[in-house]
This record gives structure tokens, sequence and C-alpha cells, in this order.
């Protein structure tokens, strides 16, 4: 439906060379589907949206939307973006404030070239706001809604044109944890039931995670990785990701080979050898990061069994912190410290002996070629 190819976009400095804030990006999205920008600030997601919505003009490269080309560096097409009929939330949701609910949401149409009827337009707005659960107050002033609200009304507002895309740049960033909770799942609830075709940009891995039906990860101005939530989460490509995308413990390590046993390679590292599972073309003598996230990290007080196909060691728990439903340990293993995030039911004090054990499925290698940058 959404077709990114070769996206490129500088900005002019008054000194030195030009920004390159975007980058080659190249992307596709299906018809209905959610996609998500993910990266820290500055790493050319919103640029990249803007250059969608048509707000930007890239420098080069090519968008696609059902098949209608509205950029084209190549073929000098650019379409303006009161022609794109794409709708679009900004993290300000510039609401009117002088006028109500309905007032608001029925303004787009208002104001549109072929204004429909009365009616049409009472349709239109009520079918869009019963969407987003506001019909109950179409008659209220603006003003009067909570951020929550508010927020549900730009949707409104950006729905009731019947977008081909809805293009969202941060719009949850403004409410409190709580209630930005809360409209992740009133989000995906309107993005599922209406099926339109929606581009997210955000910096929260959560939100991202969350809402999407596939992610691009970007960095200084790169697409990094593409795939959906859990390959993202479970299978990082780079350091950047892993360490980018919720928490994660690295241990750098050196390959010593592939076991014969388990056909897994094994890793040197400083906790000792560990198995893991990588597709990754290693060769012995090279250079990895492992990746381990801390719910992969098993502890326990009594010793585990070991096997040829697990990875099993001794620690000693150094800090311990309960937070309710589970408990963060640090643990220090060998020369190195592991973050494990357990079940409370693990009552080991600060200084307590346990035992550790990371299953192989869940250790990332990553070829040390690739560092942790924030952008």
């Amino acid at each position: 439906m959404l077709s990114v190819r070769l996206l490129n976009t500088e900005y002019k400095t008054q000194k030195g060379p030009a920004v390159r804030a975007a980058q080659d990006v190249s992307f596709e999205v299906p018809k209905g589907k959610f996609f998500t920008l993910l990266g820290p600030s500055g790493c050319g997601k919103t640029t990249t949206l803007r250059s969608i919505a048509g707000l930007e003009r890239p420098t080069s490269g090519d968008i696609e939307v059902s098949g209608r080309v509205v950029y084209s560096s190549r073929n000098g097409v650019f379409v303006p973006p009161n022609k794109r009929n794409f709708g679009m939330v900004f993290q300000s949701y510039a609401i009117w404030p002088h006028m109500t609910v309905f007032a608001n949401a029925a303004f787009p149409l208002e104001v549109r070239k072929n204004r429909p009827s009365k009616q049409q337009i009472r349709d239109k707005v009520m079918s869009v706001l019963s969407a987003v659960a506001l019909d109950h107050l179409a008659d209220r002033d603006a003003t009067k809604l909570s951020g929550g609200q508010q927020q549900r009304l730009a949707l409104a507002r950006a729905l009731v044109m019947e977008p081909e895309l809805l293009l969202l740049d941060e719009p949850l960033s403004n409410l409190d944890a709580k209630l930005r909770d809360r409209m992740r799942f009133e989000l995906k609830r309107i993005q599922r039931d209406n099926g339109i075709t929606t581009i997210y940009v955000t910096h929260d891995q959560g939100e991202a995670l969350a809402l999407s039906h596939e992610i691009a990860v970007m960095n200084e101005g790169k697409v990094v990785q593409i795939g959906p939530p859990r390959d993202i989460y479970d299978r990082p490509k780079t350091k950047f990701v892993a360490d980018f995308i919720g928490t994660t413990n690295f241990i750098e390590g050196q390959v010593q080979g592939r076991d014969d046993s388990t056909q897994r390679w094994r890793i040197h590292t400083a906790i000792g050898d560990i198995l893991v599972k990588s597709d990754a073309p290693f060769s012995a003598g090279s250079k990895a990061a492992i990746s381990i996230r801390p719910e992969d990290v098993e502890l326990s007080e009594r010793p585990f069994t070991a096997d040829a196909a697990s990875n099993v060691f001794g620690g000693t728990a150094d800090t311990t912190v309960f937070l309710g439903d589970f408990v963060d340990v640090q643990v220090k293993v060998g020369q190195a410290m592991l973050q494990s995030r357990s079940h409370p039911s693990l009552r080991a004090s600060d200084g307590a002996a346990l035992h550790v054990r990371i299953d192989p499925e869940k250790c990332i290698a990553i070829a040390d070629d690739s560092g942790v940058r924030a952008g």
C-alpha cells in the first residue's frame, strides 16, 4: 500500500556540510497494517514521516501510495500535502478551542472543495466520534475535554476525511504514564476496527512493541532493522537494536568454533564458555558480543541439572531489588555482572550464592563490528 524507496533528505546548514537526516530509507507497508518508525531523537524518523506527508521535500527517492506516486526525484513528481489525502496527528493536537467536539471533527469536511451535504457531514462525524468513543460528548466545548479525549478528537478529525494513510507523530507523548498506557489500547482498537494503514513515529520502545505489526528501527538517518515486534526484541541484528529495545546484558567474547554435540557456537567470555544459537557467519577466533535479556537469566538457590545443551554457572547475588511482581537481581558470574529479572519467589539476599542457567536459544551472538550508539 505504501512504498518508500531509497529516500534521502538533507538540510542545508550555514556552515559546514549539509545534514543528512534520512539516508536511503526504504520500506513497504501493506494495506491495513500498523507500521512504526522507532528510534532516538535525531535519528530521522520524523523527517521520514514528514516526507511521506509532503511537509518536507526529500533530496531523492520515491514514495508511492496504492500505486499512486506522490514523490519521485527521477520523474520530477511532488504532490502537495493537501492533495495526498493523508490524515496526520501531531504531538500537539491543535484542537480549535472555540469549537465544540462536533465542530472540530467536522471542520475538515466543512472546508473541503467538494463539501458534503449537512446530513452527510453529520453522519460521517458521528460515525468517527462513535469510533473514538466521543459521540456522547459531541456538543461539549473542546476545552473541557481531558488530555486523552483531546487526543481521540484529533484522531477523529484525521479519520473523518477517510484518508488513505494515517500518519501519527508521537501523539501520546503529552499524556501522563497511566493515560498513555490506556491510549495504546484505544489506538490499537481504532486502527484495527477502521482497518486504516497507519505510520507511527515514536522513541518509546514500549509503544512500538505494543502497537505495531512491524517496526523499522532507525539510527543516524538509516533503517537498521525491520521486522515484527517479537523478532526485533528476540532477534536483534546489531548491538544498537539490542540495547535500544528494552534492557539487555552484553558479554564480549571470542568465538571458539561450533560445538560438535549441539551444533551451536561456543564463545569464550568472562563468565566462561557460552553456547549460543546464531545464523551469523562467525569464524573461529573472531570477536562477538552476546546479548542476553534479563528475563532469560534464570536464577535458583538450588543447583540446576547440567547438560551439554545448556549454559550453567555459579554466581553471587550482588544487589537485589524487590519490585512486587518480579525481583531484579545484579548477579556476579565470573568476572562479569549480569542483570536478572526473576519471579518474586526467589528469596536470595545480597551476597547469597546462586546458580545461573541461560538457554542457548536466548543468547544472541552479534558480530563485534556494530557499536552501541544512540544517535
